[in-house]
């Protein structure tokens, strides 16, 4: 059965998606919703059978954690059982918005949320329906991404009808996403924040608004056995059908030859760039985007879908700078290129 769709583009419409999605969830339902990273696939999270509709909806291997989305500082203090100054000051600068803080649970957030750990991610979104939803429901909300396990994000509605149009009874078009990738995640349990998975608020910002002397990079590795304090830790994640392959390039000649010895069909090639620019593809096969992460972030999963949609074999992307402006992107892009 195909997904009932409902738009917010009006304050009425706004109202009766709010109410119907309420509705749905406080049965123990799931529901697809708009946020301002990507969009989410939401349950109770205080109901262990709604959240295990979570995981069986995406496929999701049962180990890798949710994100807790609440609409208060009150409701976030709720869900942990370590509520630190760190928090205090992150949340200060950057809530509502896309930061996670990972902290100690509470014994009210249930085992399948946390993939068995002992650690929850808090993240108080700015999507005005997003926050309208959970003020309706009076109780935060697991949200992963509304997508099949490691497929890319989601950034429109018709995103998340490709994937789960079958599988969802209802999802709520809130429009295009302008974050467009996933939330910075920060471990926020000590005196210095350390970044799990980078997303757009990037370790410059972090360390400013968190007076720390140093913020950890992204934390390498994972321990076999041990559970996942975030989600976005497994080697491959965001992944498009099409092979992904992240390079840098000279000039057209180094370009072409690349092309030349990866066996791909020229017709079924696309590059993505955002500073070097091809000459060498039919315009229909390059994509510009413009040479700034946030433009560059935004624009990176709807893009990524549309070669899909059309059938590519192979998808280059640009190399992005090495720079902490970019770390988010780089991060989506390097384990979107990991080959099963």
């Amino acid at each position: 059965m195909a997904a009932e769709v409902l738009s917010t583009e009006t304050t009425a419409l706004m109202a009766v998606a709010v109410e119907r999605a309420a509705e749905r969830l406080r049965s123990g339902d799931v529901v697809a919703v708009p946020t301002e990273t990507v969009y989410g696939l939401a349950a109770n999270a205080l109901d262990p059978a709604a959240v295990a509709r979570i995981y069986a909806v995406k496929g999701r291997p049962a180990h890798n954690p949710v994100i807790v989305h609440v609409a208060s500082r009150t409701m976030a203090r709720e869900c942990t059982s370590d509520w630190t100054p760190l928090s205090d000051r992150l949340a200060d600068v950057f809530w509502p918005g896309p930061l996670t803080l990972v902290l100690p649970r509470s014994p009210r957030i249930p085992d399948i949320v946390t993939g068995g750990g002992s650690t929850v991610g808090i993240r108080w979104p700015q999507h005005p329906f997003m926050q309208a939803l959970i003020r309706r429901c009076g109780f935060p909300l697991a949200a992963p991404s509304a997508n099949l396990a490691n497929r890319l994000s989601p950034t429109n509605a018709s995103h998340v009808l490709g994937q789960l149009g079958d599988r969802v009874a209802l999802v709520v078009d809130g429009g295009d996403c302008n974050v467009g990738i996933e939330s910075t995640v920060v471990d926020a349990a000590g005196t210095a924040p350390r970044i799990l998975r980078p997303g757009m608020i990037d370790e410059p910002a972090l360390r400013e608004a968190a007076g720390a002397s140093a913020v950890l990079s992204e934390v390498v590795g994972v321990i076999p056995g041990q559970p996942l304090q975030s989600p976005g830790q497994l080697a491959r994640h965001y992944s498009p059908r099409a092979r992904l392959e992240v390079w840098s390039w000279r000039d057209d000649a180094e370009l072409a030859r690349r092309l030349a010895e990866s066996g791909a069909a020229p017709d079924r090639t696309y590059v993505v760039a955002h500073h070097q620019v091809p000459h060498l593809l039919p315009l229909s096969q390059v994509i510009l985007i413009p040479d700034d992460p946030e433009a560059f972030a935004r624009a990176l999963y709807a893009q990524l879908h549309q070669c899909d949609d059309v059938g590519a074999e192979l998808i280059v992307v640009e190399a992005p700078p090495a720079v902490p402006a970019w770390a988010g992107v780089a991060d989506r892009l390097r384990r979107a290129s990991v080959r099963e």
